[in-house]
């Protein structure tokens, strides 16, 4: 018969308490479309079956956005708050990328790098005890996290808020260094052999971190050398999923040197989470949402917008003020506050109709609850991937509008490879589009509703739904991204049992 192990005095022996869950550095870059997805990914984590411990990095001024993340899983997050490192090359007092101009964005990227010797510091001196970090999550801004995890002997795992193709093409120009065949034409097409389907790009089309590279420049060699540490992280886990992106999920990250690639997205918050990050937003998002209940046709209202970070120019403003008003769409335009609209448009529109058909937003906007109304039908967009996965995973098809970075590659994937998006305009920054035809494509939009009227698109309205299915299916249980989620976690658990 078995006995029960006691003490001396006859009392049976406490079981060891079980040793603390592994515990993860996770490092967002300072741009809000860097930090949130990767909050979102670093929640799924904490709540994740056997858990996670967190800590998650940011600066006195992006410490604000993790107070969601904290408030929902404060046993397994914690934030590590961090002095912005000072640069010569970058401005005393800027701790983000917001209102950044595009020429400093580079030198954001190595001023950043400067957490490097603090991080390797902290992180040590928990190296032999239970909060020992057994591996750092980054964004793929932050390749100098690659060197820290190899100071600490642990992996690190490499995020991007892009897309698989988008990362692709980024990382294939640092590490082939292409040039444009003839100086200072910006049309000069740049092809990329190493990706399938061997896709071409204008000049002006690539993205502003690499058009201005400088040789001998401090700043230019700490962005190349940024993007080539990618390539040594243990692995690469991407806001995508797999039937959005099936052509390059398969190997292109793999051929350009990342070892394994991860899909888990999308990671497009409900509206309720989304509304919880921009202070009053829920009283916004309602707002919003009965206004928006006011039009009974499904499908009838076309929203816009050009991203937290995007200035639309005056002559771009300015013709699609005009095609709203020459074609009488209802709309919604999250405008922002430094947009300006032809003098007397936004009065005009709020009149029309008795109750307006028009409606501009000034502060911020609740997209997720927007697109996620039955009233919206389709989506004016500059291509930026969060607001690309919220769309899919609303199953509103998109008009596409890119302006700058990653935008042009992200359109030319949902237009001509995933078809849930038509285009609006390829002359980005440089070269705004005719007011008649920004009509054109927007009275076609409207005619094709939600894709059960007909019309000319109601074809690509349809294929927004049939994404808006995948999407969901993949973040479901036993779907492609869920698994492989849980893949990381596993991984991540097995490394906090390694001594």
């Amino acid at each position: 018969m078995a006995t029960t192990k006691t003490t001396a005095t006859n009392h049976p022996t406490a079981p060891p308490p079980p040793p603390p869950p592994p515990h993860v550095l996770v490092v967002p870059y300072p741009a809000q479309g860097h930090t949130i997805p990767l909050l979102d990914l670093a929640a799924l984590l904490a709540s994740s079956r056997g858990g996670l411990r967190l800590t998650v990095v940011a600066t006195p001024a992006t410490a604000p956005l993790l107070a969601p993340l904290l408030a929902a899983h404060h046993a397994a997050v914690r934030a590590l708050v961090l002095p912005f490192p000072s640069h010569p090359a970058f401005p005393a007092g800027v701790e983000s990328a917001k209102g950044l101009s595009p020429a400093l964005f580079g030198a954001l990227i190595v001023a950043y790098a400067g957490l490097r010797g603090p991080l390797r510091d902290w992180a040590r001196e928990r190296s032999g005890g239970p909060d020992r970090v057994v591996a750092v999550l980054s964004d793929f801004f932050c390749g100098w996290t690659q060197p820290l995890a190899a100071e600490l002997g642990v992996p690190r795992i490499a995020f991007s808020p892009s897309a698989v193709y988008g990362t692709a093409v980024l990382h294939s120009l640092f590490r082939r260094m292409p040039r444009r065949e003839v100086d200072d034409d910006d049309e000069s097409l740049v092809p990329f052999p190493d990706i399938p389907g061997a896709p071409a790009y204008p000049w002006r089309q690539l993205s502003m971190l690499y058009r201005m590279l400088r040789d001998g420049d401090e700043v230019s060699e700490g962005v190349k050398r940024n993007f080539l540490w990618n390539l040594e992280s243990s692995a690469f886990v991407s806001n995508t999923f797999r039937r959005l992106e099936e052509r390059y999920l398969g190997t292109t990250l793999v051929d350009l040197g990342f070892r394994r690639v991860r899909a888990v997205g999308p990671l497009a918050p409900d509206a309720d989470a989304a509304a919880n990050r921009g202070g009053e937003t829920a009283v916004a998002a309602a707002d919003l949402c009965a206004w928006l209940d006011r039009f009974l046709e499904d499908g009838s209202v076309v929203y816009i917008s050009f991203g937290s970070m995007a200035i639309l120019h005056p002559p771009h403003a300015a013709a699609l003020a005009t095609a709203l008003e020459r074609t009488g769409v209802a709309f919604v335009w999250a405008a922002g506050p430094t947009v300006t609209p032809p003098e007397g448009f936004e009065e005009r529109v709020a009149a029309a109709s008795g109750g307006g058909r028009g409606r501009v937003i000034r502060g911020w906007a609740p997209q997720v609850a927007a697109l996620r109304h039955r009233a919206v039908g389709w989506f004016v967009t500059h291509c930026g991937w969060n607001s690309v996965l919220e769309a899919c995973a609303a199953g509103v098809p998109m008009l596409a509008w890119p302006m700058t970075a990653d935008q042009f590659v992200n359109a030319r994937l949902l237009v001509d490879e995933a078809g849930a998006a038509v285009p609006v305009s390829w002359g980005g920054l440089q070269a705004a589009p005719a007011a008649d035809e920004v009509a054109r494509v927007l009275d076609e939009a409207v005619r094709s509703g939600n894709g059960k009227g007909g019309g000319r698109w109601a074809h690509v309205a349809a294929r927004a739904k049939e994404l808006a299915e995948a999407a969901a299916a993949a973040v479901s249980e036993g779907g492609a991204s869920r698994q492989d989620l849980e893949e990381l976690v596993r991984e991540l658990r097995e490394l906090g049992c390694q001594k």
